[in-house]
């Protein structure tokens, strides 16, 4: 399945995909650049301690207090 990213650098996530995740217009999605140049998007639970389950890079502090201090900062525009 294909997509066209737009002038304003959005893109539309295809049905059968939505439709298949359970992607609905509040799911948030992560981007991620891999070490080989390719591009993961992956939908990022609602719920901070399941979205963190299973992950075990490390890190996860510190990257959910930057993820909650940018939606303060949104919040507060």
């Amino acid at each position: 399945m294909r997509s066209t990213i737009t002038a304003r650098g959005q893109t539309v996530v295809p049905a059968p995909i939505r439709e298949r995740f359970g992607l609905g217009p509040s799911t948030r999605l992560e981007w991620i650049v891999d070490s080989d140049g390719s591009i993961r998007v992956v939908p990022v639970d609602l719920n901070p301690i399941r979205a963190f389950r299973g992950s075990g890079a490390g890190g996860g502090t510190a990257w959910l207090l930057e993820e909650r201090r940018l939606d303060r900062t949104k919040q507060e525009r």
